[in-house]
């Protein structure tokens, strides 16, 4: 088959059914009100999008330490739990599937993000370079975070699990864990912020152990077969890097392998798009080529696509679904438009965070 018939034809990523292999990827708005409840807007703008093969929920924090960012909505509470069920309910509604990405910011985050638990937490005690946004939405400098203990470990385990309770009870389809992006797993899988001695830092497989330990405590919750890990092998967002990341990543693959999940979705590094621009790095590796043979299972691919390059990657082998994440913030029909070869709206950055409904649920459909 062509890569666009293989684009239009159902896909199974384990134990989740999609009508086509198109994935909305998680993409952070900034709209959640008080207490991080997803905005009332919220249901309309995934309902929108429900033609997707897959829907992958912005990154929802799992705890309040957890957040990294003004108004990103959490599924930590009864009241986000409520709100997320009426989202997912609407998109079953309309045919879609849904899951919940769980995230931790780890050190990308600011205490007045969460007051009542301090400075943000990390695995080592290495402060980003820059500035990122506190409560007030004003710029801060980074603070040094503080070096997780192992009590604070068996909590955030605790936390992940809850988590997943939370999504199940929402009505998800399953729940992808946010491993990438430089993010609190990702800043222990790769050693330029990972200097721990204990079981948790040195080694790749040291590194590699929360990661498993994450997977574990949400596999108590969904079958392995509904969790998916994101991952940004060479990505430099947030002040990341590894000092061999193809043996690093490599190796991740391979544990991966043996947990029989739904899916890995890997970012590509030739898109810049998360640090804040529409720029692509043509000399950047394409992971997609250098990490989906060590994988046995389903693959998702993100990471600056337009249609044809998606059509190509199909075609190739080099990934069983397609994650699109700015044309799915202009285009909610974006399905619909491939598969007839329609013009597609653009995209407005300046309404991507924040704000209420401009530049969220008021682009148009054909």
């Amino acid at each position: 088959m062509s890569g666009k018939e293989i684009m239009f034809t159902p896909v199974k990523l384990g134990a989740i059914e999609l009508k086509n292999h198109l994935v909305m990827a998680p993409l952070t708005r900034m709209r959640a009100i008080d207490g991080d409840v997803p905005h009332p807007l919220a249901k309309t703008y995934y309902e929108q999008r429900a033609s997707a093969g897959l829907i992958i929920s912005e990154a929802t924090q799992i705890s309040a330490i957890g957040k990294g960012y003004p108004a990103t909505p959490g599924i930590y509470s009864a009241e986000q739990t409520a709100a997320w069920k009426e989202i997912v309910s609407a998109v079953h509604a309309r045919g879609g599937k849904m899951i919940a990405q769980l995230w931790h910011v780890g050190r990308i985050s600011h205490s007045s993000l969460h007051p009542e638990q301090g400075i943000p937490e990390a695995p080592s005690a290495i402060a980003p370079a820059g500035q990122t946004y506190g409560a007030d939405w004003k710029l801060h400098d980074y603070e040094t975070p503080k070096a997780m203990t192992a009590e604070d470990i068996a909590r955030l385990l605790k936390d992940f699990e809850l988590a997943a309770v939370n999504a199940k009870a929402a009505g998800f389809d399953g729940v992808e864990i946010h491993s990438a992006n430089g993010y609190l797993l990702d800043q222990f899988l790769q050693d330029k912020t990972n200097q721990r001695t204990d079981g948790y830092g040195g080694s790749i497989e040291n590194r590699m152990r929360l990661l498993g330990e994450v997977i574990e405590s949400v596999s108590k919750v969904y079958p392995s077969d509904r969790i998916g890990v994101r991952l940004s092998p060479y990505g430099s967002f947030n002040d990341m890097a590894d000092s061999d990341p193809v043996a690093l990543f490599t190796a991740v693959m391979q544990k991966l392998n043996g947990y029989h999940l739904s899916y890995v979705h890997m970012i590509e590094p030739r898109s810049t798009s998360a640090g804040g621009n529409d720029q692509v790095n043509v000399e950047a590796p394409i992971t997609s080529e250098m990490f989906r043979a060590a994988y046995q299972g389903q693959f998702i691919s993100a990471g600056g696509y337009d249609q044809a390059m998606g059509e190509a990657v199909l075609e190739a082998g080099l990934a069983d679904a397609v994650a699109y994440g700015r044309l799915y913030i202009s285009n909610p029909d974006l399905a619909e438009r491939f598969a007839q070869g329609a013009t597609l709206n653009a995209y407005n950055r300046a309404t991507f965070y924040g704000g209420a409904e401009v530049g969220y649920t008021d682009y148009p459909t054909l």
